[in-house]
């Protein structure tokens, strides 16, 4: 098994080799966003404690222990902006999530399964477009990787990160439409 600690370099170009169709990829920009808010929903209970800050009040909770143990390990992959800037987004997409945990188990369950219920069924439509299973069934580190590369992709569409997007292209190969008539990849 590889070790999840390979730079993010390295794990960027494995994730992107499965992910090369543009219709896969806009897919990801939906679905990926909707599973980390869903795992902030469910892993927003149980409330440790609470915390006065000077942004206001933070509960200590499973999910913000998984964003801390998340961060450090983005932090640490080698593209620190790049790390910096999957932390971000993934805490404001937990912090959105908290409140849902808040109401009753029903509440709190229908949020957090059904969101990510329907961010599964995006991630394999785009599979469907890719014609290709997902990273993760390969290498569970994809799991952790996701929310990087959707991060990383949509810096790449603004004209950051461009040294980061030409070694991805070279080693994986340049974004194209699949033939959906093709063979699939696997």
């Amino acid at each position: 098994m590889p070790s999840p600690f390979r730079p993010a370099t390295e794990l960027l170009v494995q994730y992107a080799r499965y992910h090369r169709d543009p219709r896969n990829i806009t897919t990801h920009f939906i679905g990926i966003p909707m599973i980390v808010f869903a795992i902030g929903v469910l892993a927003a209970r149980p409330v440790w404690a609470e915390l006065d800050t000077p942004l206001g009040t933070l509960a200590l909770s499973p999910a913000l222990l998984l964003w801390l143990a998340s961060t450090l390990w983005y932090l640490t992959r080698g593209q620190f902006a790049l790390g910096l800037a999957t932390s971000l987004v993934n805490g404001l997409l937990i912090a959105l999530a908290a409140p849902l945990a808040a109401g009753s188990v029903g509440h709190w369950l229908g949020w957090g399964v059904g969101t990510f219920v329907v961010g599964w069924v995006f991630q394999f439509i785009g599979h469907y477009y890719e014609g290709r299973k997902p990273a993760f069934a390969d290498d569970l580190v994809g799991l952790l990787v996701g929310p990087e590369f959707v991060v990383a992709e949509a810096l790449f569409s603004t004209g950051l990160l461009g040294r980061l997007k030409q070694t991805i292209e070279e080693k994986a190969g340049p974004t194209r439409l699949r033939d959906l008539a093709a063979p699939t990849l696997g």
